[in-house]
């Protein structure tokens, strides 16, 4: 993630794959003309990478020069182009190439085409790197695309917002859902992510979603997914990742504004966590980190039968229950900490003391993100 002036960008093009749809546009070009010396025009401030790395790939002799027009006002496209720098060249019976970074509503090939229509040209061709097909109005062919790409703001390889972001090799995307934090609440059995939670989210202003809860909700009110989750549960089948997941992507949905999520009980393996990445990933956010109580198992197993004289729990009465309840979570469950370890994202919290005091471990954590 970036920041560029007030605005945050997301990865979305690497360099590598960058190169690679330069590459095609360089070979498709090359093939089609021939021996002929074409002229290649880019199109500033943006095509200057475009410009620059097109030509050294292409294999035969060409000739290269820039015009510049002015479309853009912070992230939006207006309809007033202006010519800033026209040419100086004859280009009468020669084949121009047009090298633009990007294409979105063809307001600048509009003006590029009323540029040309007096230049005498022997043919213009259009390439572009980056094409919009959602977002283009104009009926002005495309002859070679680079890649299609959504309708979303982007910068990097020559493309800025307000200045800032052209010098990038990569490209990123503006990250629409600007300030959400998402935290996975994890810990053993006993750990006390329940109490945590509920100070947290109210310091945080954000939406606590625990899997049990959501599971009980849909399963009561008998909604489409409760019923298909109960249809395993009653034939003592496991419920299948993507049904948690399509009732977790409801109640992000129900709060689409909301500060963040704190996710409680879920993810429990790689896969689920992986599926939980690209749920935030199709709302334009992510998982911040994932915040783990840390229990020595002997304070667990005290907690949990305490825990077990007031709550009616049959499985917080029994100590070998209780233990076989640990040793699952770190046989199965704590192997999440390597997942998001490499993402540098795990952050350990000592779970041992008040209630209070575990609070603000975790909130020296939250406030660095």
């Amino acid at each position: 993630m970036i920041k560029l002036h007030d605005l945050y960008f997301k990865p979305f093009i690497s360099e590598q794959e960058i190169d690679a749809a330069v590459q095609k546009m360089v070979d498709g070009i090359a093939d089609d003309l021939g021996d002929e010396v074409p002229v290649f025009i880019g199109i500033l401030n943006g095509s200057f990478m475009l410009v620059s790395d097109f030509v050294k790939k292409y294999p035969k002799p060409c000739e290269v020069t820039f015009i510049k027009l002015a479309s853009y006002e912070g992230v939006k496209s207006t309809e007033d182009i202006q010519r800033l720098i026209g040419l100086t060249q004859d280009l009468t019976g020669r084949t121009v190439v047009i090298l633009e970074d990007i294409i979105d509503s063809g307001n600048t090939l509009e003006e590029v085409h009323r540029i040309f229509e007096n230049e005498n040209v022997k043919q213009l061709i259009i390439a572009t790197l980056f094409y919009k097909p959602e977002a283009y109005n104009k009926d002005f062919k495309l002859h070679y695309v680079g890649m299609e790409i959504p309708n979303k703001f982007i910068v990097g390889y020559g493309l800025d917002y307000n200045g800032l972001g052209r010098d990038l090799p990569d490209v990123y995307q503006l990250k629409t859902t600007q300030h959400m934090t998402n935290i996975v609440l994890f810990g053993p059995p006993g750990a006390g992510k329940g109490t945590q939670a509920n100070f947290l989210k109210e310091k945080y202003d954000l939406i606590h979603i625990s899997t049990g809860d959501v599971f009980r909700f849909n399963i009561k009110n008998e909604t489409a997914l409760g019923m298909l989750a109960k249809s395993f549960m009653d034939k003592g089948e496991l419920v299948p990742d993507q049904v948690t997941i399509d009732m977790l992507n409801k109640e992000v949905e129900k709060n689409a504004g909301a500060n963040g999520f704190i996710f409680d009980g879920f993810p429990r393996t790689n896969e689920q966590a992986k599926a939980l990445d690209k749920l935030m990933e199709g709302k334009d956010s992510q998982i911040d980190a994932m915040v783990a109580l840390e229990v020595d198992d002997e304070v667990l197993v005290q907690r949990l039968l305490k825990r077990g004289e007031t709550s009616g729990r049959t499985d917080d009465a029994d100590e070998s229950i209780i233990r076989n309840r640990i040793k699952q979570y770190y046989t199965k469950t704590a192997i999440l900490k390597d997942y998001y370890t490499d993402q540098n994202k795990y952050f350990g919290v000592d779970g041992v003391g008040s209630v209070e005091d575990i609070t603000v471990r975790l909130s020296t954590v939250i406030d660095k993100l």
